[in-house]
């Protein structure tokens, strides 16, 4: 019964983790609000951010979970893809806490943590297929085993998150706009606005086009009536969302239809997202699909993530040595 702690710190959300057999027992998060202001993550802000308070996440969920540091069988952590400063702060804790507690490191693919939070409280059958939708990443996962996972499909250009919080901030919304476009568009008509479905072959995706298109859209409108955006708010997000949405369930469907695969999986910061979970859900009901999606403490970036990652690769003795480093763009 293996019992892992796991650090995340990949962007702008410090994070630890007590995972003990395959179950979570602590997942501990503190967000970096001094981005807010710079309507947008700072990296060098965020390292800084991280250095303030990985000691408090750690110390914390080692107590949430009602265990000792000498209870502790293996480290995980985020190697990468993300912020190289913020990254170096949780690799180099972890190398760190390791060493003097003389137990093995478990280097983690941020992208593939995101997969595997569909396991902490669920049992996805192999192979599935999972959508991954962040700020920073839209691709299509064909998941064959915990440490087994090919990417099918990506974006080209803008993730479906950076078209989310995009747009909202062309919309005057602050940041982070994702969110808030989702709770306007719960209050909107979803079909009053046309934007334009990014068409890209296979199954990629690109969502460059309808951010240029709600800025000349925003643009045109101001034109005539100055307050048009606020009076129109509610309805050109429920059309922004749908617009969105639309692209990343056709291409999921044809993902699907192409591999022969029945099991579905939602990943990733934007699988919050009111409007994409419902789709999905209902989406898979006339399919007939397995669908599986993470709680929402699993979605955004988190270590109880990490922790199941981890928890897997420990399982296969997938350790890694002192040498272990930060990598930026690291792929799955």
């Amino acid at each position: 019964m293996p019992v892992i702690l796991a650090i995340e710190s990949s962007c702008d959300d410090t994070s630890a983790a007590i995972c003990k057999d395959g179950k979570i027992l602590a997942n501990i998060t503190t967000s970096q609000a001094i981005h807010i202001e710079w309507g947008g993550v700072v990296p060098e802000l965020a390292s800084r951010e991280h250095l303030k308070n990985i000691v408090y996440v750690v110390d914390a969920a080692i107590k949430h979970a009602k265990i000792h540091k000498k209870d502790i069988d293996g480290i995980a952590f985020t190697q990468g893809p993300g912020l190289i400063g913020a990254l170096m702060v949780g690799v180099s804790f972890a190398k760190a806490m390791a060493l003097v507690l003389d137990i093995p490191l478990l280097s983690v693919n941020h992208m593939q943590a995101h997969v595997m939070a569909n396991f902490i409280d669920a049992e996805p059958a192999f192979p599935h297929l999972c959508l991954t939708v962040s700020g920073g990443h839209t691709q299509i996962v064909l998941v064959e085993s915990p440490n087994k996972m090919q990417v099918i499909g990506e974006t080209i250009d803008d993730a479906a998150g950076e078209a989310f919080d995009k747009t909202a901030k062309i919309l005057g919304l602050p940041y982070p706009g994702g969110p808030l476009v989702d709770k306007h568009a719960q209050q909107g008509n979803p079909l009053r606005f046309k934007f334009p479905e990014g068409k890209v072959e296979g199954l990629n995706f690109s969502f460059s086009g309808l951010k240029t298109a709600v800025l000349y859209f925003v643009r045109d409108h101001l034109v005539e009536e100055p307050d048009f955006v606020q009076n129109n708010m509610d309805d050109i997000c429920a059309s922004i969302q749908h617009t969105i949405i639309a692209v990343l369930m056709k291409k999921v469907t044809k993902a699907a239809e192409m591999h022969g695969i029945t099991t579905i999986t939602l990943a990733g910061g934007v699988s919050a997202n009111s409007g994409l979970r419902s789709a999905l859900q209902k989406l898979g009901e006339t399919k007939g699909w397995n669908v599986h999606i993470p709680a929402f403490q699993y979605c955004t970036d988190n270590a109880g993530m990490i922790g199941i990652a981890g928890y897997y690769k420990f399982l296969e003795n997938d350790f890694c040595d002192q040498r272990v480093e930060p990598i930026a763009r690291l792929g799955i």
